[in-house]
């Protein structure tokens, strides 16, 4: 492992710990793992990976706004909330959109010049991960759902391609995600009582 990779990592454990917390640090803390996972993820042939974290990293410039904007009263205007169906079959829409798109692109890339690529898992946990990402900078609890889905595919994916320290990483995010869902679950059950 080398201190790119540590670094990244390091960033990553304590930006999710801060989402856990509904805290705004979770994006200041989170953009130094995504811009290095750039990096690490295309040295590796991870390209739907890369595209991932190149996502992150645009949107959570997005959610640090989104997370920061206040009404009139200057209460904060998004709050943690659970999807109505509605919002559910767009998620799903978008995942499947996504996943349609890495995948076909990634199987170009494989065949052209990078033969090391794995379109289909790497395109799950791309994919999953677009959808986590739009739906944390909402405050969706079911943002956590597609966090785990991406940390379980992550893990071997990662393994496979010889970085072992952040496949342990992914499953030091997949307990911390199973504890975000639980967590945003109660907050979104409290704000909707009050």
């Amino acid at each position: 492992m080398d201190f790119l990779e540590l670094t990244a990592i390091f960033s990553g454990i304590i930006s999710v710990w801060f989402s856990r917390k509904e805290s705004i640090w979770v994006y200041p803390t989170g953009l130094i793992g995504t811009i290095l996972y750039v990096y690490l993820s295309f040295k590796g042939d991870l390209f739907g990976e890369a595209s991932v974290n190149l996502y992150y990293t645009i949107m959570s410039i997005y959610g640090w706004y989104n997370w920061m904007r206040r009404n009139n009263e200057q209460l904060l205007v998004v709050q943690i909330q659970f999807a109505t169906r509605k919002e559910w079959a767009q998620h799903l829409t978008f995942f499947v959109t996504i996943y349609m798109a890495i995948f076909f692109s990634l199987t170009y890339i494989q065949k052209a010049f990078a033969p090391g690529a794995i379109p289909w898992a790497d395109a799950l946990a791309s994919a999953s991960a677009f959808t986590g990402m739009w739906l944390m900078t909402r405050k969706k609890v079911e943002s956590w759902i597609w966090w785990i889905i991406t940390n379980i595919c992550s893990i071997p994916l990662y393994y496979s391609k010889g970085y072992t320290f952040t496949a342990v990483y992914y499953a030091i995010l997949l307990v911390l995600a199973i504890m975000g869902l639980q967590e945003w679950r109660k907050k979104a059950n409290e704000y909707s009582r009050s």
